[in-house]
């Protein structure tokens, strides 16, 4: 079938990671604005939880569709390094690297392992917290924790380093390229990743340190 020898050449295993990377980028604004009114008052985040969550057919349809996403995307993402080591491998007797790659691109593997390992804390935490106790009260009590909000913190930044290669990547896969607008785009591949960084890892700060203490 065309369209699973497409995907399984090297343009369409890219393509596949540019589309689910911009899927969860998407997913990412979206989770950030929400979490951003943690900053305004406990009530005012506590009715934005209720809101999305007196819709349960689409929080289930939406959940399954991100874990789809990122199961894809981490996947394939497996796959690319598998190919790009072995490839190394070959080349390694004949040629060196002219250009030494970003801190960045070479430790996408793991720092993908680290936003891993924190979607499943994130997701044991929260997502299956006691439905008795308000999600707001249940953020609170967790990002209390000292050890538990640096692991936050660890993993947003981990988080940021891995968006500003992949983001930057993304842009390449889908051909959004040109002289002209290279300044801005690289700017980009940097500001995103700082926003997602200040307000995910802004809200664990926050409670961490009892700026939220009476939240």
């Amino acid at each position: 079938m065309w369209l699973v020898r497409f995907l399984m050449s090297s343009i369409g295993k890219k393509l596949v990671m540019a589309t689910t990377g911009l899927l969860l980028v998407l997913f990412l604004f979206t989770h950030a604005a929400g979490n951003a009114t943690i900053f305004m008052s406990s009530d005012v985040f506590q009715s934005y939880a209720d809101e999305l969550h007196s819709h349960p057919l689409i929080v289930i349809i939406f959940s399954l569709s991100i874990l789809l996403i990122v199961f894809a995307h981490i996947g394939v993402g497996l796959f690319l390094f598998y190919e790009n080591r072995q490839v190394a491998k070959s080349r390694y007797a004949v040629s060196t690297r002219v250009v030494k790659n970003s801190f960045a691109s070479e430790t996408m593997p793991y720092t993908g392992l680290v936003i891993l390992a924190f979607l499943f804390v994130h997701i044991f935490g929260f997502t299956f917290s006691s439905e008795d106790v308000n999600i707001s009260v249940t953020v609170k009590e967790l990002l209390s924790n000292f050890f538990y909000a640096l692991f936050y913190i660890v993993a947003f930044l981990a988080l940021a380093i891995h968006l500003s290669h992949g983001f930057w990547s993304m842009l390449q896969t889908f051909g959004i390229s040109h002289p002209r607008y290279d300044i801005l785009l690289a700017r980009l591949t940097i500001a995103v990743p700082v926003f997602f960084f200040v307000i995910f890892g802004g809200v664990a700060f926050y409670f961490m340190t009892g700026l939220g203490s009476s939240f």
